[in-house]
């Protein structure tokens, strides 16, 4: 590997916490706290994205999980077909798309409204059909995509996992989850072990 291509490849770790750090400046703090307190509150807790999006969509269901609030990925496909019977009037769902315009969600969105659930949207396009359909908007900062086409969904990813690990801190310290209930629902592993004093 050249000297100059291994620097390319090394500049992502740089660009990732420029983009994270820009992002901490750009969320509104009385949107972000919105976001909590729904999440707190909801019985349940869906999310949808396409791509790169939509797997860290799937992890912000995991941790949501991890702390107690029922949560589940809806496929863009699947939630028009049928799996939107899943939300229910209070619940939420939070919809992830980097330009706000993934025409997938949108149809998302509309049932959402219509059921009565509130709308989360993480997005860098605070204009965006996708931002003006939400209740709540979360914006996200991407100076540049670490690939060197700028066309990967690379720091787009680690911005939106670093605000779906913020919501999760906020909701465990809104709800007073504590490791003790962590311990019930995870007992394997090595952390599993830790918690439940075992060797």
């Amino acid at each position: 590997m050249e000297k100059k291509d291994l620097q390319t490849a090394m500049d992502a770790f740089a660009i990732e916490s420029e983009s994270i750090l820009e992002t901490a400046k750009a969320v509104d703090p009385e949107q972000f706290e919105k976001a909590v307190e729904v999440l707190a509150k909801a019985e349940r807790i869906g999310a949808a994205g396409c791509g790169h999006t939509g797997i860290a969509c799937q992890h912000f269901c995991h941790l949501m999980c991890c702390i107690e609030r029922p949560a589940r990925f809806l496929s863009p496909a699947e939630a028009v077909h049928g799996a939107l019977g899943f939300i229910q009037p209070g619940d939420v769902m939070l919809l992830a798309s980097r330009g706000g315009k993934t025409d997938e969600l949108m149809p998302i969105a509309d049932v959402c409204r219509k059921k009565g659930a509130t709308i989360i949207a993480v997005t860098e396009n605070l204009a965006s059909p996708l931002a003006e359909k939400a209740d709540i908007v979360l914006a996200m900062k991407v100076t540049k995509e670490c690939d060197p086409y700028n066309c990967q969904g690379t720091t787009s990813f680690a911005v939106t996992c670093a605000i779906f690990d913020a919501l999760q801190t906020g909701v465990m310290l809104k709800t007073g989850f504590r490791n003790e209930q962590f311990a019930v629902i995870h007992p394997h592993g090595a952390v599993g072990k830790r918690l439940n004093g075992q060797k």
